[in-house]
């Protein structure tokens, strides 16, 4: 059985340790843990591991976060993964910083990266983790913040937040999603 995990984020040193690459790091930790490297390849750079029987693909989209939606349906199609077997790891403003909701479908809520999965893969009906970053930031300053780098505090916190991510898409893939968000949600 076979799982396409996308971590969002958007490639290169300037994005690097900001809110908006947090599903880069949560796929950046799975690797770490199983010892795979990424290997730059078609619209992104992969990983692959195996845990309880099943195969792990990561992917961390080299499209940039509003073009997400090519390289999710490139590699869902790649590799003959139904769409139930996709997770979408990815930031949220609407949830507070380290809180996380793990659902098997739903809307953008104004995610570029979301709204591109959702156009080229034909609809919503697909798992996504979203980690919240919070949305402490002046009105007009939306982008700023969620390209900005994590503070202090964050940065203390991020370790841990990306260890629970981590667990959350282990267990989507080995005990199934209404058990994974029973885990993730309840956190």
């Amino acid at each position: 059985m076979k799982y396409l995990i996308a971590g969002l984020g958007n490639m290169g040193a300037d994005y690097d340790n900001t809110r908006h690459n947090v599903g880069f790091e949560v796929v950046d930790v799975l690797a770490k843990e199983f010892a795979v490297k990424f290997k730059n390849d078609s619209l992104g750079d992969l990983a692959e591991f195996k845990h309880k029987g099943r195969t792990f693909i990561l992917l961390k989209p080299s499209t940039f976060m509003n073009l997400s939606g090519k390289a999710v349906r490139y590699w869902l199609q790649k590799h003959d993964i139904p769409k139930e077997n996709l997770l979408v790891v990815l930031d949220d403003l609407n949830l507070p910083f380290g809180k996380m909701r793990l659902r098997g479908n739903g809307s953008d809520g104004g995610h570029n990266g979301l709204k591109s999965i959702d156009q080229l893969t034909n609809g919503n009906n697909y798992a996504r983790l979203r980690i919240g970053i919070g949305d402490e930031f002046h009105k007009g300053q939306q982008a700023n913040y969620v390209l900005g780098e994590w503070d202090k505090k964050e940065q203390e916190a991020l370790p841990d937040i990306l260890r629970r991510a981590a667990e959350g898409v282990k267990a989507f893939g080995t005990i199934g999603l209404s058990l994974a968000m029973n885990q993730v949600n309840g956190g």
